[in-house]
């Protein structure tokens, strides 16, 4: 085994580039990546995990893994978000949603969450994220497909919906019940179905792409600065992660517990 790709909804199985050197596991949750990390993978790619209904996976079992010479990656929905806050510790994060959070441009979790179905409906979105929602505005404003006007409300009636009920046909019906008119949005409305951007899909294929680069160049443990304070409260968390056993959620971060 060559590396170990934790993802969902963001990337299922159905959809994920073949590479015989990686391990394809479901979205990550607390303690995933110190088991992982237990069998010396080159690389670990995270891009969806788990939350609430389980505990998500937290900053010090990436770092306790770096420190043991693995690179991390991060891309696309709780990888992203991961990626951005451990960078400067030496996680690796690509694409367009991670810059997004490591530059501030947004800062929110509800960025990336979404609700989806289990594993054998091939992790089926229900919900959308917001930051695809973001692209998809973008991209209708870009190509003359809606007003600015209309792209500010739009958005801003998408982020003020929970993420389990962010979904396009809420937006657009909130839209109207706020005064937008059914003819300016119907251009939209029409272009949705096959110009809407999966810039979580986009971001997750890019990741693979590095990570798949990275091995044909060859891989060197990675090297950090910093040094891994062994706690009793770190020794406690390994021997319970140990113990910890898959909740099926319908939340993730993908990257929530199955809310992508």
């Amino acid at each position: 085994m060559i590396g170990v790709v934790f993802s969902g909804p963001s990337l299922p199985p159905s959809k994920a580039p073949v590479h015989h050197g990686f391990q394809w596991w479901p979205p990550v949750r607390q303690g995933d990546v110190y088991r992982a990390a237990q069998s010396r993978p080159a690389l670990i790619g995270i891009i969806d995990g788990n939350f609430e209904t389980v505990a998500t996976v937290w900053h010090k079992e990436i770092l306790w893994a770096m420190a043991q010479g693995i690179h991390v990656y991060g891309a696309a929905s709780i990888g992203a978000l991961r990626a951005a806050e451990l960078a400067d510790f030496g996680m690796k994060g690509v694409g367009t949603i991670f810059h997004q959070f490591y530059t501030g441009a947004v800062a929110d979790d509800d960025e990336v969450a979404i609700m989806h179905g289990p594993k054998e409906l091939e992790y089926i979105q229900l919900t959308e994220a917001m930051v695809n929602v973001r692209a998809t505005i973008a991209e209708a404003l870009k190509l003359g497909i809606i007003a600015r006007s209309i792209a500010t409300t739009l958005l801003g009636i998408a982020k003020s919906l929970f993420y389990k009920d962010r979904t396009y046909e809420a937006i657009l019906n909130a839209a109207t019940s706020q005064g937008v008119s059914r003819d300016a949005l119907r251009p939209f409305a029409g272009w949705l179905p096959n110009g809407q951007i999966d810039q979580k899909r986009l971001d997750a294929l890019a990741m693979i792409a590095v990570m798949t680069e990275h091995l044909a160049h060859g891989i060197s443990p990675l090297k950090v600065t910093y040094q891994m304070a062994h706690t009793f409260a770190w020794e406690y968390a390994c021997r319970r992660s140990e113990d910890i056993v898959s909740t099926p959620s319908t939340a993730s971060f993908a990257a929530p517990d199955e809310p992508g």
